[in-house]
């Protein structure tokens, strides 16, 4: 199953992909794809849903970020060992752990902004899992369990933020618009296995990312797992799993994101993505 938010900004409704791949609506039968539609409860009403019965959504209807409601976007660093070399670091003996705001949270085709003096801004491709009910203290064996889904995730970063200034990650991670996700919020039956997903990303029609999940340092499971034991995950939340390499930041010489780019990116069975890169409306 298929899911994803359609309307415009702040008025999503909730939506299916039928098995033609045609958009049907949603918002008659639940209110919004929202941590309270993911449990897995509420996931088996929907999956045993005729599709056919459901009104199509209008051709070129805005697409919204697949989950509604985040709480928390909880990510994970240097997640692959060939990605940590580009960056001239090791590879983590342990997950690193930081945070995206959750305001940055946007849809998969809206424009991505350029902060005031930002000269630093990278792309980073990633599979975003999505919990779908509370997980704490869980082993690996049974860590997927709570997940209710994944998605495309592009952690848009500011390298100056992030690295050149004192502190920690999160202010490099955290623009409005530096989360898109989607466009469809994909079920673990839908996905398959989670460490056999390929992702890529362009950069102005140039291919900057290629890879596949299977090369992660730590999986899934590990993942879900091992933040379980710090924080008690809650329906709703994201986690993307860390960049393969090709990033900006680690090209001879770097080469970042100006206004005018355009970011595509895409993984199997999780759709694609596209974003213009436009100057902030704070500016």
């Amino acid at each position: 199953m298929k899911l994803f938010r359609h309307g415009p900004q702040g008025a999503e409704k909730p939506g299916l992909l039928d098995a033609g791949g045609a958009q049907r609506d949603l918002s008659g039968v639940i209110d919004d794809i929202s941590p309270a539609a993911l449990s897995p409860d509420s996931m088996s009403r929907l999956a045993a849903l005729d599709p056919s019965t459901l009104p199509l959504v209008a051709a070129g209807t805005r697409l919204g970020a697949c989950v509604g409601g985040v709480g928390n976007v909880v990510c994970i660093g240097l997640n692959y060992a060939d990605h940590a070399a580009e960056a001239g670091l090791k590879p983590p003996g342990q997950p690193i752990v930081f945070n995206k705001h959750n305001g940055a949270v946007s849809g998969p085709n809206d424009p991505v902004w350029l902060a005031p003096g930002s000269i630093k801004l990278d792309w980073e491709v990633e599979l975003g899992i999505v919990i779908g009910q509370r997980a704490f203290h869980v082993s690996e064996e049974d860590a997927l369990h709570y997940v209710a889904g994944y998605c495309l995730v592009n952690d848009v970063s500011e390298r100056a933020y992030q690295i050149e200034l004192e502190g920690q990650w999160t202010k490099g991670k955290s623009y409005p618009t530096h989360c898109p996700l989607g466009p469809w919020l994909v079920t673990p039956d839908e996905l398959g296995d989670p460490q056999d997903v390929d992702l890529w990303l362009e950069v102005n029609g140039v291919r900057r990312q290629t890879g596949n999940t299977r090369t992660m340092v730590f999986g899934v499971a590990q993942v879900v797992s091992y933040l379980s034991r710090f924080m008690a995950l809650q329906p709703g939340d994201v986690i993307p799993t860390g960049t393969r390499p090709g990033v900006g930041m680690g090209m001879k010489p770097p080469v970042f994101l100006k206004a005018g780019d355009v970011m595509c990116l895409g993984g199997s069975g999780l759709g694609e993505q596209c974003q213009a890169v436009v100057t902030s409306p704070a500016v």
